[in-house]
C-alpha cells in the first residue's frame, strides 16, 4: 500500500519556518547548528472534524490490520504519513497501561493518581515509541535507493535496545556507543542480543554522543539520537494516547523525568496538535523530574530560563538520565514555558525511597520512575499539586531492566542510607516450626492492626 498523498510533512528549523527539508533528506540541524522538528499540514488534517479523528482512532486500536493495531501508526496521519505501509517497522508498542494507582494515592493523600506504564512495550521502554518511527523512515529511504550503510546511536541503555531489535527487525544494520560500566546488564544484553554492533566507551553518555555525532557527519551512518527530530513524532504520541485513555479527558498534571529532554518536548508536541485540531480544549501543567546528580534544567529554571549551562553530571541510579548537556533543552524549555511547567529534582536517596515506597503497593518501578514521582511528591507536598488533581506520572521504563539497584536497595547494601522499606529475604533452617513461627510474627508485624 503506498502513502498517503493527502497528507504531508517536512522537517523545519525551530528558528526559521522557510527553512524546509524533506524527510527523505539525511539532515538533523538547520543551517544554524539549531534542532529540527517534524511539521504537518495541519490545514489537511482539518479536513476530518476532531470527533472523526477519535471515531478513527478508536476503530484502529488495538486491531490487526496493519500497521494501524499499533498506538503509534493508528495515528499514522498524525505521525509519518510518507512512508509505506510495507515499510513500517512496528512491534505495536504503544497502547500501554494507564494504570490507576488507587492504593499508593492513597497513601500519598492523592485522589486520582495514574502511573503511565510506557516500560511495558516491546523492549521495556517508551523508546520503543520514537524508534518504530525512525527506523521505518530509514527502510523508505534505502527502499529509495539513498545510501545508509547503517543506524547509530549513543546510549545510557533503553535508545541502543529499542534501535537494536527495531534494525534487527527491519535487517539495518545497527551500531550503538555506551558509557562503559554506566548502565545495567540488562540493558547491555539487550543490542547485544539483537545483533547490533556494541561499543563500550571509556567516557559518560556527553561522551558517547560526541562520537555517535562524528560518525554520522563523516562516515554517512544515521544518527538515532533524539536530536533526529523523527524520533521525537513517535514520542509525541504519548500524550495523545493518556488523553485518549481519558475517554478525551485532559488530565491536571503530567509528571515526566528529564534526562536528554527529547520525552518532554515530544509530550507537549502530542498535546499542541490535539489542541489544534479541536480535540482537547485546555492544558494540562507539566512537571519534569531530574535526579539531583544530573540537573542541568533543574538550575536553569531556578533562574526562569535566562541561561542555560551544561554540567558534568555524576553517577545516579537513574543511569538513563544521567545527562548533563542534554540536547533538546531548547524545545523542553519551550514546552514547559507554553504549559505553566516546573521542573523538581530528586535526591539519590529520595529517587529509591520512592521507588520502594510506590513498589510496595504493587507496582514494579524504574528508578528513572522514582525521579517522576519524588518530584511529584514535593510538588503534593508544597501544594502546587492539588489532592483533587488528575496526576498522570509517565513511567519511562519496565523495572525488571534496573534490578540491580532494586538488590542493593533491599539488601541494604548502600552507603549512607538506611532504607525505609527494606524487604530482604529471611534466612531459616528448613523446619515447619521455625518457618511457621517467623511467619505469623511476620504477618502480625506487617499486616496487624
Amino acid at each position: 500500500m503506498a502513502s498517503d498523498p493527502k497528507y504531508q510533512a517536512w522537517f523545519e528549523s525551530l528558528s526559521n519556518p522557510s527553512e524546509r527539508y524533506s524527510l527523505d533528506e539525511i539532515v538533523y540541524t538547520d543551517q544554524g547548528g539549531g534542532l529540527l522538528q517534524v511539521v504537518h499540514d495541519v490545514q489537511a488534517l482539518k479536513r476530518h472534524s476532531a470527533d472523526e479523528w477519535k471515531q478513527i482512532f478508536d476503530n484502529r486500536a488495538r486491531r490487526n490490520d496493519w500497521p494501524y493495531g499499533s498506538g503509534v501508526w493508528g495515528k499514522k496521519e498524525w505521525v509519518l504519513p510518507g512512508v509505506s505501509d510495507e515499510n513500517v517497522v512496528s512491534m505495536y508498542e504503544g497502547h500501554t497501561n494507564l494504570f490507576w494507582a488507587e492504593r499508593y494515592g492513597r497513601e500519598l493523600g492523592l485522589e486520582n493518581l495514574w502511573i503511565k506504564l510506557c516500560g511495558n512495550s516491546h523492549t521495556g521502554s517508551f523508546k520503543d515509541l520514537g524508534m518504530t518511527v525512525l527506523v521505518s523512515q530509514v527502510k523508505e529511504m534505502i527502499a529509495q535507493g539513498v545510501d545508509i550503510p547503517a543506524v547509530a546511536c549513543a546510549s545510557t541503555g533503553d535508545t541502543s535496545a529499542a534501535l537494536a531489535a527495531y534494525a534487527a527487525a527491519a535487517s539495518i544494520p545497527a551500531v550503538v556507543f555506551l558509557p562503559r560500566g554506566k548502565i545495567s546488564l540488562a540493558q547491555l544484553i539487550q543490542p547485544v542480543s539483537n545483533g547490533a554492533i556494541v561499543f563500550a566507551l571509556d567516557t559518560d553518555f556527553d561522551g558517547c554522543m560526541e562520537i555517535v555525532k562524528q560518525v554520522s557527519e563523516r562516515d554517512g551512518i544515521y544518527l538515532a539520537n533524539s536530536m533526529n527530530s523523527l524520533r521525537i513524532e513517535g514520542q509525541k504520541t504519548v500524550g495523545i494516547e493518556i488523553v485518549e485513555q481519558f475517554g478525551w479527558e485532559v488530565p491536571d498534571w503530567i509528571v515526566i523525568p528529564g534526562g536528554n529532554l527529547g520525552n518532554v518536548s515530544a509530550l507537549a508536541k502530542g498535546l499542541d496538535l490535539l489542541l489544534e485540531l479541536g480535540l482537547i480544549d485546555r492544558k494540562p501543567r507539566i512537571c519534569v523530574g531530574q535526579a539531583q546528580a544530573a540537573n542541568p534544567l533543574y538550575l536553569a529554571y531556578q533562574k526562569d530560563f535566562e541561561v542555560f549551562e551544561p554540567i558534568a553530571a555524576r553517577q545516579t541510579v537513574a543511569s538513563a538520565i544521567q545527562i548533563g548537556n542534554p540536547v533538546s533543552r531548547d524545545k523542553a524549555i519551550d514546552a514547559l514555558r507554553r504549559y505553566d511547567g516546573v521542573v523538581e529534582q530528586a535526591s539519590e536517596a529520595e529517587i529509591m525511597e520512592a521507588c520502594a515506597a510506590a513498589d510496595r503497593t504493587g507496582l514494579f518501578n524504574c528508578p528513572h520512575t522514582g525521579v517522576a514521582l519524588a518530584a511529584m511528591q514535593k510538588l503534593l507536598a508544597r501544594g502546587v499539586i492539588k489532592k483533587s488533581d488528575r496526576v498522570v506520572v509517565v513511567s519511562t521504563a519496565h523495572g525488571l531492566k534496573f534490578t540491580d539497584f532494586k538488590r542493593n536497595y533491599h539488601e541494604m547494601n548502600l552507603e549512607d542510607m538506611a532504607p525505609a522499606h527494606a524487604n530482604p529475604p529471611i534466612d531459616l533452617p528448613a523446619r515447619y516450626d521455625d518457618v511457621r513461627d517467623r511467619m505469623l510474627r511476620e504477618i502480625d508485624l506487617r499486616f496487624g492492626s
